[in-house]
């Protein structure tokens, strides 16, 4: 018949209210040593438990706290700020009564004098697994989920020059779908203005200038300053020191950068609405002098005239009568005609929208897809 130890350990505070907390620990071995009953305004503790420290408490004044030891069955009283009251209580019950350790603590509440419920243990504790998948599920076969950035961008495609939606056709999204990239763009832009600058201004040295190499007065003796021959720079008519000499004035740019610079003006333009595709070519019906006109009521009627900031005419092949009559006065602020080989990107970025022919936009992105291209080797 096993035997049961409790071991019970109040806490109060020294305040008149006395707050008391009780904790309790079942061990089925006897304390090693039963030490005689002490007064707790000592620094011993009252008993000694094999899986328990010793703790030393500090005399504190306080108001006194009878208690009743278990141990000894003597009362005593202290007046420590912080009370611990140890006390052993023994009971000998049958071991297949299962209430034993509940009825314990009750009992060992009752002789405390604290008003509390005891709880009853659980002995029962189980852990229910969920249920397994199904064996149909598992089977499913394995489905990549839609990449965002694999998207495509619709174009509507209008007839020339009624300007009525005809279809649409689609471009991927690494052409007309990315983001605005303002840096590259002007990296585009100054790269294309170096390298249309000249560099053809030129000046003359001192030894390029014609004339004698006879000092113009004597060194010494005048009285003014010293010269050499009449080619001096600080004579009229002599060389210019450090002048402009003709040069190059064209910088690098990688072509991956360049041709990202392309797609992203494009890009910039379509997301704004003022990328225009044609399904046919930019060409006008209309010749001779009255086409101006007409072209210019035709571009103020759809809002592509001056007062809405003009427009560019990408073109994949020269259109005679179209370019013929941008040409008369008056005109190019209206709009402008580039072919695809004479666009670039500072074109594609001024004015007011891009009407683009559609074999005109493929050609662009045949010749501007160098970075979507990869240049390694693949050994068999």
């Amino acid at each position: 018949m096993p035997e049961i130890f409790l071991l019970l350990r109040l806490e109060a505070a020294s305040d008149s209210k006395v707050d008391a907390k009780a904790d309790f620990f079942v061990s089925t071995k006897p304390p090693t040593k039963a030490p005689p009953h002490r007064s707790f305004h000592s620094d011993y503790p009252h008993t000694q438990w094999p899986h328990e420290e010793q703790s030393s408490l500090a005399p504190a004044g306080g108001a006194l706290l009878p208690y009743v030891c278990l141990y000894c069955q003597q009362e005593a009283a202290t007046d420590l700020s912080q009370v611990f009251a140890r006390g052993l209580a023994t009971e000998s019950l049958p071991a297949s009564t299962p209430d034993a350790p509940a009825a314990t603590i009750a009992q060992s509440y009752s002789d405390a004098a604290l008003s509390s419920t005891a709880t009853a243990p659980v002995l029962n504790d189980q852990f229910i697994p969920p249920p397994p998948t199904p064996a149909a599920a598992s089977r499913l076969p394995f489905q990549q989920p839609p990449n965002p950035f694999l998207s495509t961008a619709t174009c509507t495609l209008h007839s020339f020059p009624s300007v009525e939606p005809i279809s649409s056709t689609t471009f991927p999204s690494t052409h007309l779908l990315l983001p605005l990239r303002r840096d590259i763009l002007h990296r585009a832009i100054v790269f294309e203005g170096d390298a249309t600058r000249q560099g053809t201004a030129s000046t003359k040295y001192r030894t390029e200038v014609h004339g004698s190499n006879r000092k113009v007065r004597p060194q010494k003796g005048t009285g003014r300053a010293r010269l050499g021959d009449k080619k001096s720079p600080m004579l009229k008519g002599g060389g210019v020191a450090f002048g402009p000499k003709p040069r190059d004035f064209s910088t690098d740019l990688p072509k991956k950068i360049y041709d990202l610079a392309w797609r992203t003006a494009l890009s910039y333009r379509y997301k704004k609405g003022e990328l225009i595709v044609l399904k046919e070519e930019a060409e006008i019906e209309v010749e001779g002098a009255g086409a101006a006109r007409w072209l210019k009521e035709m571009l103020r009627w759809n809002k592509w005239g001056n007062p809405s900031g003009g427009s560019l005419f990408v073109t994949l092949e020269r259109r005679e009568k179209l370019f013929t009559a941008l040409q008369h006065p008056g005109m190019d602020k209206e709009a402008r005609a580039l072919t695809v080989d004479e666009v670039d990107v500072k074109d594609l970025l001024e004015g007011g929208r891009v009407v683009i022919e559609k074999s005109a936009l493929r050609q662009i992105f045949r010749n501007h897809r160098s970075d979507l291209e990869s240049w390694v080797k693949v050994v068999v």
